[in-house]
């Protein structure tokens, strides 16, 4: 499910903006599962319980196993990310039924991608820090991978930082429809700074949203083009997304 492009695309129309969106803390709320996850996850590797979970807010995946590692007293060796990233997709897996019942879509999450997804040119994607597999799996059991076109995602990587994801994601939604997208026609929706810097790395527009556990100044002062409190009001979401990236189209 969401690997393919929403039904109301027209192949006729030249896709030349990207829209991203963050997950957690943006369009939704899947932290008890996660937490869940990631305590089976850290058992498995380790044979020990989790006793503390690193901060997530802002952080790809890696980031977070490896602090949450050390956390717990764990010498983090090589091997160590590999075998957590399998356990985490296995322990997600079998939760597929708790995010649908545990996780929430937050306030105007849907209406806003819906309406932002009918913008001329528009693609809409994601970007986010955590694995492809447990973002696919939210956004599935959520309801709003019908909105996105999940194959031209960013999603985390052991190489890569957000600000080459970004990149990256350009690169595959032009080459997927056969277009040019500039850098100024990429926009990032997200809740935090670490996010917004990594907009700035791309070179791509940034709407900060203070759903997550930064404020509105601090996302200004992080140099988000436009703060906004949440997705509620989808007439300013989607004029902020097109005023940013129509001029550089």
């Amino acid at each position: 499910m969401g690997g393919e492009p929403v039904s109301s695309y027209d192949v006729r129309v030249r896709r030349d903006r990207l829209i991203l969106w963050n997950l957690d803390h943006t369009l939704l709320d899947a932290g008890r599962v996660t937490r869940e996850a990631y305590a089976e996850a850290f058992t498995s590797v380790t044979g020990r319980p989790m006793v503390r979970m690193a901060p997530t807010a802002g952080r790809t995946e890696s980031e977070i196993i490896f602090e949450t590692l050390a956390f717990n007293g764990v010498q983090t060796e090589d091997d160590h990310l590999e075998a957590f990233t399998r356990a985490l997709e296995t322990a997600f897996a079998v939760r597929r039924d708790k995010v649908r019942a545990h996780a929430r879509v937050l306030p105007g999450s849907a209406e806003a991608l819906q309406a932002a997804g009918r913008l001329p040119g528009a693609v809409q994607s994601v970007l986010t820090g955590s694995l492809e597999a447990t973002a696919r799996i939210k956004l599935a059991e959520l309801g709003l991978d019908r909105h996105l076109d999940l194959a031209v995602g960013g999603y985390f990587s052991p190489v890569y930082p957000k600000g080459a994801t970004i990149e990256t994601s350009r690169i595959k939604a032009a080459g997927k429809h056969g277009t040019t997208i500039g850098e100024g026609a990429t926009v990032l929706i997200a809740d935090h700074p670490l996010d917004v810097r990594a907009a700035q790395i791309a070179r791509a527009r940034c709407v900060g949203v203070a759903t997550g556990s930064a404020s509105e100044t601090e996302l200004r002062a992080a140099g988000a083009d436009v703060v906004l409190p949440t997705l509620a009001d989808t007439a300013a979401v989607v004029s902020a997304i097109d005023r940013l990236t129509r001029h550089e189209r």
